[in-house]
Parts: structure tokens; sequence; C-alpha cells
């Protein structure tokens, strides 16, 4: 459609979704808006010690720099609790801050003090010390529909209290780029660009219901924006905030499966009408599945009755239930519809050995193969569990996940062996390396 077409239909959209009647006295805004959420909107500045870290946008890095160099930061956020003086942003605004200071609107500036945050959903929680000052709760963003109205506020390129206009294009995005990660974005084209990080998505009954996370870009982030922004879904949000402030950390729900998507060729050998839910592919010993009765070749189809659509719509599920907490699990099984009641356990994080003394690999983590990691159980070596982009392992291309299975044709069996091994070379790293289905050399020099 011509954008001249677009710009004479805009009025009417507007009309249409504020409920205005169209008469010439009546002004067509988002206005109202802006006036009740702008004020919650704060700006971050942080301070960083970390090499070659990540510059509010997760792509774009910044310039290689001492361990110790403070390098700067910044972002946005928003006020959820004006008494408490809580504040919602994302992980990587403060990832690693030495100090976070937080600009109100009306030009104060605060220190903040973290709380806690939780990088599988890029959410962050701080605090501030301060009176008079606005607030905005999270909103439900259950109730957004593809086509509404959304602002995004926040302070791209330093420029506070920017405010811009779009529609929600997509629900529940997936696989933006993130490794493993815990996503369920909305997608908007109100423009999003670096330092919009962490600041608010709200409708046009100014509620808030997303907090801006991410864009897409030709070549990296500082292009700018090109009309596809993500944002955490609000009720995302609140549940990582409810677990930051009742435990102080993110205790995530496990069931113990490992799933595949449902292809129209698994559904048809199924009998299944829709294809949807998660196939189970592997049950894990002594996990809440198995204790329900859940089996490999089961098709999981909804948890307490509400539908499941995908694998990630599962793993959200389950991660965010309550450790605990029973669920009924709705299965298909040899063309039955079952159900199983599940008691949720709780997620073990991989358990982190420790860095290895070597130029080669500095700046990466590693640790024993992690229970729920598909190759658990069928390999031996060492699992990468962090890894920083634009690292001398990154740049060779080692993932975070990778199971390291031998280092210069030596088999290396655990982290002690991994270490030994590694300190004995003083030449490249030749890295035998498992990822998904194949098996690949990561060379090291």
């Amino acid at each position: 459609m011509p954008n001249s077409v677009l710009y004479r239909l805009a009025p009417a959209l507007f009309a249409v979704s504020l409920g205005i009647s169209g008469h010439a006295a009546e002004k067509l805004t988002a206005a109202p808006a802006v006036k009740k959420a702008a004020p919650a909107v704060v700006h971050i500045s942080v301070n960083q010690a970390i090499r070659g870290q990540v510059f509010d946008f997760f792509p774009f890095p910044m310039p290689d720099r001492s361990p110790r160099e403070p390098v700067p930061g910044s972002g946005s956020g928003v006020i959820i609790d004006a008494a408490e003086g809580y504040v919602v942003t994302n992980h990587h605004v403060i990832d690693n801050a030495e100090e976070i200071t937080v600009r109100l609107e009306d030009r104060r500036t605060l220190q903040a003090e973290l709380i806690g945050s939780d990088p599988l959903t890029d959410i962050a929680l701080l605090r501030i010390e301060a009176e008079d000052v606005s607030e905005l709760p999270l909103g439900d963003s259950d109730t957004l529909e593809i086509g509404d109205f959304v602002v995004a506020i926040g302070s791209p390129f330093n420029l506070d209290q920017t405010v811009t206009l779009g529609i929600v294009s997509a629900l529940g995005r997936t696989s933006i780029n993130r490794g493993e990660r815990y996503e369920d974005f909305i997608q908007t084209d109100a423009s999003i660009n670096p330092g919009n990080s962490g600041g608010p998505l709200v409708d046009l009954e100014g509620r808030l219901v997303g907090i801006n996370t991410a864009l897409l870009s030709p070549g990296n982030a500082v292009a700018g924006n090109v009309g596809i922004g993500f944002a955490v879904p609000s009720n995302m949000a609140r549940a990582v905030v409810d677990q930051l402030l009742e435990f102080g950390e993110i205790r995530r729900g496990r069931l113990g499966v490992q799933i595949a998507e449902v292809s129209p060729g698994i559904a048809r050998d199924y009998d299944l009408d829709e294809i949807t839910g998660a196939l189970v592919t592997r049950v894990f010993e002594d996990s809440p599945a198995e204790e329900a009765g859940i089996r490999v070749e089961d098709v999981i189809v909804s948890v307490d009755d509400e539908p499941v659509d995908d694998p990630g719509d599962l793993r959200n599920r389950i991660a965010f239930s309550r450790v605990g907490e029973t669920v009924r699990i709705g299965i298909l099984r040899d063309g039955d519809r079952i159900e199983k009641e599940a008691v949720i356990g709780e997620m073990q994080p991989v358990a982190v050995a420790g860095k290895i003394s070597s130029e080669k690999l500095e700046g990466v983590e590693f640790g024993e193969i992690g229970r729920e990691h598909p190759w658990f159980g069928r390999v031996q070596g060492v699992e990468v569990s962090s890894i920083e982009p634009r690292s001398r392992a990154w740049e060779s291309g080692l993932r975070r996940g990778d199971i390291i299975l031998a280092v210069n044709r030596e088999a290396v069996r655990g982290f002690e062996e991994f270490a030994d091994t590694v300190e004995e070379q003083e030449d490249v790293l030749a890295l035998l390396v498992q990822r998904g289905g194949r098996r690949m050399l990561v060379v090291v020099r």
C-alpha cells in the first residue's frame, strides 16, 4: 500500500482505536497514554568493568578494553512501585555494573541498588530511594492483540523521554538470536534504538504491557531501527520480579523432559488434528515427568487446561511454574487424550567448574554437562557454561552450550582432566566440539 494511502488512513485508524467520533473538534492523539506513562520512565547510566562488554543492545560490542577499566553504558527503565522505589530494566543494561545511576523525568539523579536480575529473560530489578516519584505498574500483556497500537518510551542515543508509536506486529516471537533463553517476545514496529532497552512498551490506555529489549537491524544494532523491535511481555517480567522479591533469585520449574516440535509429518503419523504441542523425545530418570507417568512419544498439548502451542511455550510455562506446584499435563497418546498430574521440580543450574588459566580461553567458563543438556549421559566432556562475545574463543567459533570432547586429539572426561590437558598445550588449541547433532573442530590460536 502506498505511503500516501497510509497517511490518509491513519486518522481513521486512530479514531477507531481510541473510540473517537471523528468530529473536527476532536484531537487524534496518543498524548493521554504518554502523559500517564512518561513520568515513570527513567534514564539509566552504568559503569561496567568487563572486556568487550555489550553496550545496551547485545549485538553491539564495545571496543576491547582492560578488564579493570570502567566501560560506560546506558539504557532506560520504568518505576513500577513508587512507594518501594522498584525500577525494572534489562539485565544487559546493568550486567557487570560497578555503579548504576538513575535519572528521573524531573532530572533528579539517584544511585540505584541492584535487587537481582535474570539473564535468561533479560529482566533486572533495581531500587531507588526518592520521594514524589511516579509509577507505572506492570499490566496484563495477555490482553494484547496483533494490530494494537503501542507506544515505546525511553532514551535512544541518550535522548531522554523519546516517544515512538507503532503497532503490535506479532506475539510469541522466539529464537531471536539469543541462545538458550526464555523468549515470548512482543514484536513491534514502534521505533526502538540503542538506549531504549529497559524502557516501557505501553498500550493506548497507558498500561505497561512490555519491557523493550532488542531490535533487529542489518549489520549491527548501531545501524538503527528498521521497524522490527522486541519487548519482554509484562506478564513474564512480573513473574521474574515476584521471584526476585520473594527469593532473591530465580527458581525455575522443571518437568524433566526433552521435547521437539510437532512437524506436519509427525502430526500426520500421530493422527493429530492440529500441528501444535510438544513431542516428548526423552524422559529423564527420577524426574517429575517420569514420576507422573509421561512417556517418550507422548505429545503434550496442555498445562492446566491451557493449550500448549509449541516446545517454547511449554518450556516457558514450566519454567515459571512454582516449584512444588501440582500441574495437570494434557497428553495425546496412541490417539487418546489423557491427563497426568506432575509435581514441578526445581531446575538445577549448570555447575560452573570455573575458568582455565589460558589466554586462548580467556572469558570462557566451563562446567560439567548439565542434566538438561541433550547430550547429558551420552558423551563425556565439559560444557561451555558462558562465553564473552568477541573473546578469542568466541571469535574462533566456540559457543555457550558446546560440549568439548577432546583437546588436540586427547579425549577429556571432565573439568579437571580438561584443565590439565589445556595447560600442557603450548601451541593452538584444536577443540573437538559436540554441537547439536554434529561434531566440529574449533581451533583457537
